[in-house]
């Protein structure tokens, strides 16, 4: 009997300590200095805006860094070939940095190096990259270089090469070559995707 009464109490009496607690905030809030809390507030503003500009602006050095290697990878690897030529060897710079595989910038791509058991060095993935000085970039090649690398780093159009990590030149023939699949020719460069080897389930 005196739980049924509780219980039915219980609605009166949680509304008349919301009201007890509503008063009392409203009091402390007319009686209090409120200056702290606005500055407290303007500050807490202040710092998120600061943190978002200070991300923007690494985000934007990061693109832009990372555009200057791809570019920079088109223009020394492919600016005397026909502009598919030259996609395709800005795709297969992204193909590898999105394969989990690979350094995951650009950059580390571009300039990535390898150990060579034969020449018993390390080697340039490209190898423009193993030169100690190179041109500077300019004219109308380094613009067309840079076009077509914001255009493959931003997507904006379907890749021809979706799958290709590897190309050479079309006068050599590498040894690794023979251990992958060839996809294209585009002007004096062969591209390849790389042949996925499935091992066979092991019997139980």
């Amino acid at each position: 009997m005196v739980l049924a009464q509780s219980v039915a109490e219980l609605p009166s009496r949680v509304a008349w300590a919301l009201r007890y607690w509503r008063n009392d905030l409203r009091l402390f809030w007319h009686a209090s200095d409120k200056a702290p809390w606005l500055v407290a507030l303007i500050l807490g503003l202040l710092a998120t805006a600061f943190t978002f500009a200070l991300q923007a602006v690494q985000a934007y050095r990061d693109e832009r860094r990372d555009l200057v290697c791809l570019a920079r990878n088109v223009y020394f690897e492919a600016r005397g070939e026909p502009i598919e030529g030259q996609y395709a060897v800005a795709e297969v710079t992204m193909n590898r940095k999105a394969s989990g595989r690979y350094p995951d910038t650009v950059c580390g791509v571009v300039y990535q190096q390898n150990w060579d058991p034969l020449r018993k060095r390390y080697v340039g993935a490209f190898s423009w990259t193993e030169l100690s000085s190179v041109p500077t970039p300019k004219g109308e090649e380094w613009q067309r270089a840079w076009k077509v690398a914001e255009t493959v780093y931003h997507g904006r159009q379907a890749p021809v090469l979706e799958d290709a990590l590897f190309y050479h030149a079309a006068y050599i023939k590498p040894s690794w070559a023979r251990g992958q699949q060839p996809v294209a020719r585009i002007g004096r460069h062969v591209f390849y995707n790389e042949i996925t080897r499935v091992s066979r389930p092991q019997r139980g």
